[in-house]
């Protein structure tokens, strides 16, 4: 099978060597709406409570080492990294990495993602399972990811049912992928916006604009996994369809 074939049987269940319209492509466009509306959301939040400062006055690197060392945890070490919402928590270097306009603000939206990013590394203290999973896991996403569209692309362009269906089972491990980190997400924001109420950093409306934020920030990932799923379920749509044939 040729390339231009190939695509015309993709985009259009392998009817002639011509371009068709691929009705399944409403999937593919409402995951990306979902994740456009997610992000833009996650945006606005942020920057809305971005410029409400904590009565407290501390900074999101501040709040951080304080919230650590109220669970016990000395042996984290909060640092600066460079980006905008590149937060992360890393528990091989046994580190919470915040964004430079988080580790130095001292606004709501900034404690209230320090304070996430604190969750994940008190859920690696305390030897929270899905996050034991998810880590574990990370390899073997990582090689779906990797390999899912080159081997989808091959077993259309060379007619290799075998590397096509492949191909979808790795996109399948990418995909549980995210479903594990969901209720990773979601545990450490309940728990970072229970601490930041519980020791005092954030106070009232500080705490609703925290928990927006973070509530915000979770749907990003429930919108990634979503417009996954719906990809997964476009491909086998065709996939379905090319066996038929």
């Amino acid at each position: 099978m040729s390339f231009t074939a190939a695509m015309g049987y993709y985009g259009g269940y392998g009817m002639g060597y011509g371009f068709y319209f691929d009705p399944t492509m409403i999937l593919v466009l409402i995951g990306a709406v979902l994740s456009f509306w997610a992000s833009s959301r996650v945006n606005t939040t942020f920057a809305k409570y971005s410029r409400m400062r904590s009565m407290t006055g501390m900074t999101g690197a501040q709040a951080a080492e304080r919230l650590l060392h109220s669970q016990g945890i000395y042996d984290v070490t909060v640092r600066s990294v460079r980006g905008k919402l590149t937060d992360h928590y890393d528990p091989r270097s046994k580190t919470v990495n915040l964004s430079e306009d988080v580790y130095s603000s001292s606004s709501v939206a900034a404690i209230g993602v320090a304070a996430h990013e604190c969750g994940h590394a008190m859920q690696d203290n305390q030897g929270y399972s899905p996050l034991r999973i998810r880590s574990a896991f990370v390899p073997v996403a990582s090689l779906g990811s990797r390999l899912s569209w080159p081997l989808i692309l091959i077993g259309l362009l060379v007619s290799i049912p075998f590397l096509l269906e492949l191909g979808i089972w790795m996109f399948v491990l990418a995909v549980l992928f995210q479903l594990i980190t969901l209720p990773v997400e979601f545990n450490a924001s309940r728990r970072a916006v229970a601490l930041l109420d519980s020791q005092g950093i954030l106070r009232g409306e500080e705490v609703d604009g925290t928990r927006k934020v973070l509530g915000a920030a979770a749907l990003t990932y429930v919108a990634a996994a979503a417009a996954s799923i719906l990809q997964l379920l476009r491909l086998v749509i065709l996939f379905g369809n090319r066996n038929r044939d």
